[in-house]
């Protein structure tokens, strides 16, 4: 029986995409354009969601500001896993020395302030949407080698793995072929619980000047343009992309703990 949460939650998932993708095709719109006739023009028919300082369709811009945040949050989320995955399969499956080394590194990272770090990274590449997926994915990745680090320990005893040692596979071969793969529902609920922190950091980077330059449009970039238009009465500049930013959030956080549910009722990821 399909859940009513995680129907809800893709539902509304799948309205953002269909609106971050054929939203700037319907409308028609340049919102490359400056038009200062129509600065800071409140929402009408013309322009659903008012237009910014400089005369520009927000409807358009925050379109595809949705589309600019998530792409670069499922890049950060799938980095961060696949990072995860790799470190907590060869700390848990080594033991030893190696887990020892591997779990302390991951501490060190786990106590550095994430935003602080990110803003070390993205700061050296500013305005580099690389920069920003490698800034996050390198400060998300230690709740997922734990993770992934527990379910190898338990599975390294299964009598499988035990059959393809003594029959002469290399350790490569075993995490790869076999241990690996017995984590994937775990990284993908993984990759959808990073999924909403992806898209915050991001956000925040922006905001704080550090992120994609003002010309590429994110929900951070809006966000920090929203600021002045405020002070005189463009309410609509800041509600419209930060409403949006909490809807993303909320839909893909709900539909990542459904899923958690489901996949492991016992375990606890919301750390993450």
């Amino acid at each position: 029986m399909v859940d009513r949460r995680l129907l809800a939650a893709s539902a509304v998932l799948a309205v953002l995409v269909v609106y971050a993708v054929a939203a700037p095709w319907i409308a028609g719109v340049d919102d490359r354009v400056t038009d200062f006739a129509v600065a800071r023009s409140a929402p009408s028919p013309a322009h659903p969601f008012g237009t910014d300082a400089s005369g520009r369709d927000l409807f358009v811009r925050i379109a595809k500001a949705i589309r600019t945040s998530l792409l670069i949050a499922v890049a950060c989320a799938a980095l961060a896993t696949v990072l995860g995955v790799l470190i907590g399969a060869v700390s848990g499956f080594a033991g030893g020395w190696t887990d020892r080394a591997m779990m302390r590194v991951t501490d060190a990272v786990n106590a550095l302030p994430h935003l602080l770090l990110g803003i070390v990274i993205v700061a050296m590449f500013r305005g580099s949407a690389v920069a920003i997926v490698l800034s996050i994915a390198l400060t998300h990745w230690t709740q997922v080698a734990r993770i992934i680090r527990s379910e190898i320990l338990g599975l390294r005893a299964r009598p499988y793995v035990d059959a393809a040692i003594l029959a002469g596979a290399s350790r490569r071969h075993v995490i790869i072929r076999h241990l690996v793969p017995a984590t994937a529902p775990q990284a993908l609920i993984a990759v959808v619980l990073l999924l909403p922190h992806a898209v915050w950091h991001e956000s925040t980077l922006s905001f704080l000047g550090f992120g994609l330059p003002p010309h590429a449009p994110s929900l951070g970039t809006l966000l920090a343009e929203a600021r002045s238009s405020l002070l005189l009465g463009g309410w609509w500049t800041l509600v419209f992309p930060a409403g949006l930013l909490v809807v993303t959030t909320l839909a893909v956080a709900a539909a990542g703990s459904v899923l958690r549910g489901r996949v492991s009722p016992v375990r606890t990821v919301a750390r993450l």
